[in-house]
């Protein structure tokens, strides 16, 4: 069994969602808020497959826009039995520096329902991952986890983030020809702590760079991992799903 840990599939993107959950078979996805419009379309993604979880929050991007009636049905969802998490969340600099402020104080409404139902949070982060860190330390109770999606640090940032309970989602960039950053970070953190993630319809991984992403192509990531550590690939996928079902307090039991 592999784990998809972060994926989106919105109707916008895959006319053919069906179809494409189809090629999962028996492994798990987990999809994730985009919008602030497609919470209930993840809510019944969940319930009509056994193998797809959620991952519920209001992406940063509007940190301008979102109304307490937003946060509202985000935590009216955050004890529904397929909800794991609640994400994407986080601080996003690269396009939007005017809402920095907005941003920083929507992250820490959301952490601070992540401590309420207990729930582990999934962290976007671009050209902010120092603010980042310094939010979860002061607010984040220190027995929630945390997942790194699309983890944009280095190795020293990774060290920091270790003791905040965190896992760092590895996707496609890592196949990439021009990556060095995330090559360099997969060497130096414990293999415990990486989850494979696609984050489709994006990133989509060598040997397919081009096409359309889909969480089935997660297993390309993971066999370029198990070949640049020169590890055996059964053995990678075992350890990268026990951390997703521990990181994600899934019921799956292996």
């Amino acid at each position: 069994m592999i784990i998809d840990t972060h994926c989106h599939l919105d109707k916008e993107d895959y006319e053919d969602v069906e179809e494409i959950i189809s090629h999962m078979e028996n492994n798990i996805m987990i999809v994730c808020t985009a919008t602030l419009n497609d919470l209930e379309e993840v809510i019944k993604l969940c319930e009509a497959h056994d193998n797809i979880y959620g991952t519920i929050g209001i992406h940063p991007e509007f940190a301008s826009t979102y109304t307490d009636e937003n946060l509202k049905n985000i935590e009216k969802y955050l004890t529904h039995p397929k909800v794991v998490a609640i994400g994407e969340i986080g601080l996003d600099y690269h396009y939007t520096k005017e809402t920095k402020e907005k941003q920083k104080q929507l992250l820490i409404k959301q952490i601070k329902l992540a401590n309420k139902y207990h729930k582990t949070i999934v962290m976007h982060t671009r050209d902010a991952l120092e603010d980042a860190i310094q939010i979860l330390k002061q607010y984040k109770d220190p027995s929630i986890k945390v997942d790194f999606h699309c983890y944009e640090g280095d190795e020293k940032q990774a060290e920091k983030l270790l003791k905040l309970n965190a896992t760092f989602g590895i996707g496609g960039i890592l196949t990439f020809k021009n990556d060095t950053r995330l090559k360099q970070v997969v060497k130096s953190i414990p293999l415990t702590n990486i989850v494979f993630e696609t984050d489709c319809p994006y990133l989509t991984p060598v040997p397919l760079r081009g096409h359309r992403n889909e969480p089935v192509y997660v297993k390309y990531t993971a066999k370029f991992l198990a070949d640049y550590l020169n590890k055996d690939l059964d053995k990678i996928i075992d350890i990268t799903t026990r951390n997703a079902i521990r990181q994600f307090d899934l019921p799956i039991k292996l």
